[in-house]
Formats: structure tokens, sequence, C-alpha cells
């Protein structure tokens, strides 16, 4: 049996956090929250706003340093904490971590709730992305998945590592509102073009990555990496699709591995993250790419733009093996984002000796040493034909000459 109760409608609140008379964070915000809690006849779900009441919990909030991030926690009611954790690489700052903690003793929200005890809900990398000295502005209502809870902010406008008092008048729009709130341009009349075909910057370099684990080599990738990306241009005002390879020498690799998963961060130049995410299957000992994530800040962007995919099936290989395909393969992860891979071998898992195991290779590898073998073997075959047809020929010959 499941119910509901509800509070008022969303109300919009202004949060600052300090550090002494430096303002660092500063959000103004409408925010709702959808909590399914259980209850002596089964489930029910608390929908409840944040009120303007809201203020900041200075006791969490702070503006980081010394190893610590940046957060924003609002306090409300009784006892119920909504937070924001931030991060920043320089160049692009994001919403690391958000939380939610809720009081089951507060009748007035969870009525009949069978528990009285503080629960604390956490989620990562929920999407939210701007340049740094920018506002993150995103009008429309977008909704987070935390724990067993929907957190859905919408007339948003908020900064983090601010230089200054007030909100930065340039903006970050967000992907919503670039394509709900933007009037369309009145016609005009034009001579039809095509469009522009990128033009491929070619063959990308071939790199070599590495992550470690308590000193240990964990995960191993050679491979030349080709991002494929569309975004709304600045300059042209339209969608453009933009072909880049990955330089190297001009990228770093972080990461992490557990016992069934592996992490591969890139990072070129603070402006692009490209992170790979593998995933083990200990029933069939067999892992593959479950996930990639596109990160970028590119100059004629108008906005960060964020391309992420959590179930894909890619690069698949038996532990113990590394997986290899030289062959270009093309990963496609969303409709505007895509990796290209060259001359590729990875492994994510059992990694020994820091060196590749036996490695499985791709289809197209398979089919492309197939080629010079059904070729071979038709030329053999050719060559046999007409060496029969020669000596079937030649005996008529010598047939044609005998004595009488």
């Amino acid at each position: 049996m499941s119910s509901s109760s509800s509070s008022d409608c969303a109300q919009a609140v202004t949060l600052v956090v300090r550090d002494g008379n430096s303002t660092c964070i500063k959000a103004e915000l409408s925010a709702s929250l959808s909590i399914t809690y259980n209850t002596s006849n089964g489930t029910s779900t608390a929908r409840v706003s944040l009120p303007d009441s809201t203020t900041v919990d200075t006791s969490s909030s702070s503006c980081g340093g010394d190893g610590s991030s940046p957060w924003l926690v609002g306090v409300f009611g009784a006892g119920h904490t909504l937070g924001l954790g931030f991060s920043t690489n320089g160049s692009l700052y994001s919403v690391a971590n958000l939380t939610l903690q809720y009081n089951l003793s507060d009748s007035s929200i969870f009525p009949d709730a069978n528990s009285s005890d503080v629960v604390t809900l956490v989620s990562s990398s929920v999407g939210i992305w701007a340049r740094v000295n920018t506002t993150y502005r995103c009008v429309s209502p977008a909704s987070f998945a935390v724990g067993g809870a929907t957190v859905t902010f919408s007339d948003m406008k908020m900064e983090a590592y601010m230089p200054g008092d007030d909100l930065s008048p340039n903006e970050s729009v967000c992907i919503a509102d670039q394509t709900s709130t933007t009037a369309p341009p009145p016609p005009v009349i034009t001579t039809t073009s095509p469009t522009p075909v990128p033009t491929p910057p070619g063959t990308p370099e071939r790199g070599n990555y590495n992550v470690t684990n308590n000193g240990t080599e964990c995960l191993l990738a050679q491979m030349g990496l080709q991002l494929n990306v569309s975004y709304l241009s600045v300059s042209q005002n339209k969608v453009v699709q933009e072909i880049v390879n990955m330089h190297p020498n001009l990228t770093s690799a972080s990461g992490s591995c557990t016992a069934s998963s592996a992490t591969l961060v890139l990072t070129q130049e603070q402006t692009t993250n490209l992170t790979f995410v593998f995933t083990l299957n200990s029933t069939s000992n067999k892992y593959h790419l479950s996930s990639l994530t596109l990160a970028a800040a590119w100059p004629d962007m108008t906005a960060p733009f964020l391309a992420s995919n959590s179930s894909l099936e890619y690069l698949q290989s038996s532990v113990g093996r590394s997986y290899m395909c030289n062959a270009e393969q093309t990963l496609v992860v969303v409709p505007t984002f895509s990796l290209n891979t060259f001359r590729l071998q990875m492994q994510p898992f059992g990694v020994t000796s820091h060196q590749f195991a036996t490695a499985e290779e791709c289809q197209m590898d398979q089919d492309q040493m197939l080629i010079p073998i059904i070729v071979g073997a038709a030329l053999a075959g050719l060559v046999l034909i007409v060496l029969i047809a020669y000596l079937i020929g030649r005996k008529r010959s010598h047939a044609g000459y005998q004595t009488i």
C-alpha cells in the first residue's frame, strides 16, 4: 500500500557561503523533493519544497581549501539538509556531489513513518557544469536521483569559486534552456548551401596511459583517440560537428581500480575530460566498457558540453587477457558524441608485470586477417587451374604427333 503527502509549491531561496567578507558560493534557486519512505502499512511518498526559510548551515558549508572541497548546505525544517559539493579543473566547475538528509521523526513531512532515523543520501557527478567565472543558469526543471529520492531544481542561478560578491553577468546556460527558451529568429530569405562536412584532422597519435592502485599498475591502455562532437556554436549560431584528436603529450591520465570496476580519466589542457568505466562480470569472467563520459569547454561552445552513457557493451574481453583492435572503431555514445579509436590495446583487469596479457582481437581485425588468406587461396586456385589446363593442352599436342 502506498500514499503520498505534499507541501506547498517550490519557492525561490537565496543561499550564500562566505569566507570572512568574501563570497565564494551563491545560489538562487527553487527545489522540490520527492522522498519514498516506509510506513506501518507499506510505503508513502513525501513531496516537499525547499521553503524560503531555508538558511545556510554554517557548520557544514565552506569555501574549501587545504585539500577540502567547497560546500553549500541548506538547512530547513526539523534538521533536513540539501547539500551541493563542488570541484574544478581550473576551467570548469561542477557539482561533484549532491546530498540529501532528512529526519523521519518529522511527522509534518513523514506522517506514519515507522522509523525516526535521520537518513543521508549521496549522489555524485549530477551533470551540472559551468565555466569558471560564469554563472550556471537553468530555468527549466532538472531532476536528479539521490538514492531513493528525487531532487528537482528550477529557476536556478548559481556560481562557485566566485571572484567577487555578485553572480557573474556571463552565463553558462544549461542545454534544456538552450532548446526550450530560445525564441526562434525571424524568417529570412537565404540561398541554400550544403552543410559543410567537418574535415577529419588525420589519424590521431597513439598514446600510452595507465592507472595505478597503491603503487601498482592496474589498468594499461595504448590508443589513438578522436572525438566527434556536435554542439551549438557561438560564432556560427547553429549546431556544428567538430572532429578533434586527443594529443598524448597534452593529456594526463588518472583513475581508480576495484575488484569489479576500473576507471580511466583523460584530461587534455583542462578543457576536455574523457572518462572510461570498465565493468567486470564475475560470473562469466568477462569485462567490457560500460560507460563513457565527455565533459568539454571549448572556446566556441555556448555552454559546457556534457555527454554520458552508462549502458554500453563495447571492448569486451576475458579476464587475464587484453583487448586489441588495430582497425578504426567508432563507439557511439549519444547522438551528439561518438569516439573513434585507432590501434587500441587495453587491459583494465588482471595486469601483471607492467605488460599486456595475450590479446583477444576485435572482429574487424580478424576479418582483415582473413582477406589476404582468401585472396591467396583464390590466386593459388587460379594458378592450379592454369597449370592443369596447360598439362591437358600439352598432352593433346603430343598425341597429334604420334608415328603412324
